[in-house]
Parts: C-alpha cells; sequence; structure tokens
C-alpha cells in the first residue's frame, strides 16, 4: 500500500515535468498557423492565469464549506485557508515580480524556436542545471564540489551530443538562436531562485495564479493583446493557448505540490529531467526534426548528468548506514 501510494507522488512529478516537455512541439506548430511570439505567448499566459483562478477561487470555496459546522458555526480554519486569506497586496506584489522571469522564459525559448530546431532548443534550455550551481555557489561564496564537477562535466558533454556538433560541426547552429536557447536558460534559473523563496506559505494555487499575473502583465506591456480584438480569436489561437496554458502555465504546478513534498527535492529534480526526453521524441515525431543515435546517447548523457549527483549521494548514505550496522553488530 505504501509501494502504490509512493508511486502515484512519483507519477505527478513525472508527469508534471512530461508536461512541460510538449510545449516547444505546440509552439512550432503555432508558428505553422502563423501567429506571431506575443500572440503566442500572451494567450498562453492569459489561459494559464484563467485556469489558475478557477482553481484557486474551487479551493477557497471547498475550504469554505469544509469549515462551516453543521448548526452554522465555523471550525478553525486550516494552515492553508490562513495563508490564502493572509495574502496581502505587498505579496501578491512580490509572486507577481518572482513570475516576470517565467515570461521572459517563455519569450526567448519560444523566440529561440525560429532559428534552431525543437530538439536543439530544448537542450540549450536544460542548461539551467548548472547555470543554477553556478548562481548559488557565487550567492554562497562557495567552490563546487568534485560530484557537482562531474556531473556538470557529464551534462556537458552530452550536450555537445545531444546537439549534433560532433557530427555536423558548429556551423549549422544559428548564433541567434543559440544566444535566445541561453538566455532562456539563464532566465529559468532566476525564476527557480526567486519562485522557491517568494511566499513559500501560499496554497498553490494562488501562488501560481499571481506569478502568471505577473508575467502576463509583462507580456502585455511588452506585445499588446492585439489578438483580443483582432479576430485571431476566432482561429485556432485559443486552441493553442489552452494547450500552452495548461500544459505550462497551470498542470505542472499542480503536479509538483502534490508530489514534491512526499518524494523530496533530490528525487523530484531526476524526474524533472523527464521534460528533455519528451521535447526531444515528439520534435522527432510530430516535427519530424531529425535526431540520430548519437543525439540520442548524448540525451541519455544528459539525464545522467542531472541523476549523478542524487544516485552518489544515495550510495553514500547507504554505505554509511551499512558500516555503522557493522560496527554495532561487531
Amino acid at each position: 500500500m505504501r509501494e502504490a501510494l509512493a508511486m502515484k507522488y512519483v507519477l505527478s512529478v513525472f508527469a508534471g515535468a512530461a508536461s512541460y516537455g510538449v510545449l516547444s512541439t505546440f509552439v512550432v506548430l503555432a508558428y505553422g498557423q502563423g501567429y506571431a511570439l506575443g500572440e503566442v505567448v500572451g494567450s498562453q499566459m492569459l489561459i494559464g492565469f484563467l485556469l489558475c483562478a478557477l482553481a484557486a477561487g474551487m479551493m477557497r470555496r471547498k475550504e469554505r464549506k469544509a469549515n462551516v459546522l453543521p448548526g452554522g458555526g465555523e471550525r478553525s480554519r486550516s494552515k492553508t485557508a490562513i495563508a490564502a486569506a493572509g495574502l496581502t497586496w505587498r505579496k501578491r506584489l512580490l509572486l507577481m515580480a518572482a513570475g516576470a522571469p517565467t515570461a521572459v522564459t517563455g519569450l526567448v525559448y519560444y523566440e529561440s524556436l525560429r532559428y534552431i530546431p525543437a530538439s536543439l532548443a530544448i537542450l540549450l534550455l536544460f542548461q539551467f542545471t548548472w547555470i543554477s550551481v553556478l548562481i548559488q555557489a557565487f550567492r554562497q561564496r562557495k567552490r563546487p564540489g568534485a560530484l557537482i564537477g562531474i556531473s556538470l562535466a557529464v551534462l556537458l558533454g552530452g550536450t555537445l551530443l545531444a546537439a549534433g556538433i560532433f557530427e555536423q560541426g558548429i556551423g549549422r547552429l544559428h548564433w541567434l538562436g543559440v544566444l535566445l536557447g541561453f538566455l532562456a536558460a539563464i532566465s529559468y534559473s532566476l525564476f527557480i531562485l526567486f519562485s522557491g523563496k517568494a511566499v513559500p506559505e501560499a496554497p498553490p494555487a494562488a501562488r501560481s495564479m499571481w506569478m502568471i499575473a505577473g508575467g502576463l502583465l509583462l507580456v502585455f506591456a511588452l506585445f499588446p493583446p492585439e489578438f483580443l480584438w483582432n479576430g485571431k480569436l476566432l482561429g485556432t489561437l485559443p486552441l493553442f493557448g489552452l494547450l500552452l496554458g495548461f500544459f505550462g502555465a497551470f498542470l505542472p504546478p499542480i503536479l509538483f505540490a502534490y508530489g514534491v513534498p512526499h518524494i523530496g527535492e533530490g528525487l523530484a529534480g531526476i524526474l524533472g529531467a523527464a521534460e528533455l526526453p519528451v521535447a526531444v521524441l515528439l520534435s522527432s515525431v510530430v516535427l519530424h526534426e531529425e535526431v540520430s543515435w548519437l543525439q540520442w546517447a548524448g540525451v541519455l548523457l544528459v539525464l545522467l548528468g542531472v541523476a549523478l549527483p542524487e544516485w552518489l549521494r544515495g550510495w553514500r548514505a547507504r554505505s554509511q548506514i551499512g558500516h555503522s550496522g557493522h560496527a554495532r553488530g561487531a
């Protein structure tokens, strides 16, 4: 029974990561329909905000009903309800500011898809793994350990393989697309840094709603939402907005909030790497991008680089427990 519950949480985090992996394919298909960057990102953020607002409203209504006693009184409110009620405008603005980098990430990542294949764009975005390590080391003024260094070396080697550089050379890569891909990785690293510290006590749905609201306002400031009145809503743009908003802004935060507390951040980080093979697989199958076996080997190396630190830590912990058990037995 306990193993079944654990698997439920594992599958939840895996599904959340895989949801992120489908986004690049939807964006390329939307570009094929003639939609512009601001229309794609704007519709995604708008529908994501509406979905999160709907979920937050349903959670508040459910909480209020649960607190009403049969005689008309009210039970003591849970920590979740108290946190939801305690979202002052200062906390809301803080969440909106923390959510702005996710809009920047979407803008530069989706724009990179105009110049480079989706399979390469997701690899560049995945460089947030070592960029986050460098940012953390700089903030703590502490050099990364040997284990992290080995992991980063595996990540870099896997990225070079998966990008096809050893097969086709670096000349085939569009420099602007590569630059935008790296900027997306930097922006996503900043999003991870800020979002984890912004009002962590807030309920997941309300938290996501206000963070997406910050990103939505930024996108609308950069790209006025003309699609709301120029007739684009009569085409397929709402469908792409719904797919991108659901799989990119709404579903993953809910699945992560459900599963991560039960499996831990280490395993969650490994499962989060599911985004990469899903994106590359869809690029190959749906977009018919050519992905060689050598590139797939690079993808596996990248996944190994993500999982390696956690695996080695677990191995060391089990070894120490085994040694201590033998010592007590002796």
